[in-house]
């Protein structure tokens, strides 16, 4: 899941970082109407992810716009990618430019983007922690990791020094390391990782983690009925990390009237927060019923 402008390319939450419901929830990561939030603030939801970026570039979202749009009842979390780099990012020339060499192999499906070190010192210091530094500064209540999958696609040839399971260890890490920071700096921080979820056999992930975010559990896009055996697994690691307390936010791509209700009640089933959705998450959809 990427954003790309002009391009293709989820339990009530307290404050307290607790999930303790299922929300309603909606992401939107690119065309928020006039560079507002303004449909978002009114369309109801208990909890939203927006880009930590107004266009993806360099304009950022202020203070007073997400204290406006998280009103009295809405958690909102600041989307961003932890194991890859977009080349339309404002950060993008100096990790690009980087003594540590941070960038690998391009991403076959989303071209411009690239597979970085996300385990060398300087990924955190030029990339994650700003980030994070950011979002808490504009008042978020905690992030929604893109590009944890970034272990099973880095191209093995380029980090002779690692294996499959080094760089799935390495993630965890990464991710225990942004939790603790962000929950050392505001108690109740959130912290959401995208996919992935058989990341949770390392030890300390389940722990660092508040929810998980899954996309088609039950349709691909678009209205394609996830069937293969990956989406079984998915849905049975998506159910333990449930069963262990975390809140699940599906992402489903679905348009056709019938799938939207099967999916909506799947959710209801399950005791999933869902949203259905287009590939680009560049409007907003109406919620389950």
């Amino acid at each position: 899941m990427s954003t790309v402008p002009g391009n293709e390319r989820s339990v009530d939450t307290h404050r307290a970082g607790t999930p303790t419901g299922v929300p309603n929830f909606a992401i939107q990561l690119q065309n928020y109407p006039g560079g507002h939030l303004d449909q978002i603030a009114h369309g109801g939801f208990e909890l939203v992810v927006i880009d930590l970026a107004r266009d993806a570039h360099r304009d950022y979202f202020t203070a007073d716009e997400i204290r406006r749009l998280k009103g009295a009842t809405t958690t909102v979390l600041a989307y961003f990618e932890i194991g890859s780099v977009e080349n339309f990012r404002p950060d993008f020339s100096v990790i690009a430019n980087d003594q540590a060499q941070l960038l690998l192999n391009e991403w076959r499906d989303w071209p411009g983007e690239y597979f970085v070190k996300y385990w060398e010192p300087r990924w955190w210091e030029l990339a994650v922690q700003p980030r994070i530094d950011r979002a808490l500064a504009a008042g978020f209540d905690g992030v929604f990791l893109d590009t944890p999958l970034a272990y099973e696609e880095i191209d093995l040839g380029l980090v002779p020094d690692r294996n499959r399971n080094d760089l799935g260890h390495d993630m965890v890490e990464l991710i225990k390391r942004i939790s603790a920071y962000g929950k050392s700096t505001a108690p109740g921080f959130l912290v959401f990782p995208l996919n992935s979820p058989e990341l949770q056999r390392y030890p300390g992930y389940a722990e660092a983690i508040d929810g998980i975010a899954m996309e088609s559990l039950f349709f691909r896009p678009m209205d394609r009925p996830c069937d293969d055996d990956y989406c079984a697994t998915d849905l049975a690691a998506a159910r333990a990390l449930r069963k262990a307390g975390k809140t699940v936010l599906a992402i489903d791509y679905a348009d056709r009237p019938e799938n939207v209700t099967q999916a909506c009640r799947r959710y209801r089933e399950e005791g999933f927060a869902g949203y259905l959705t287009t590939r680009s998450l560049d409007t907003l959809r109406p919620r389950c019923s």
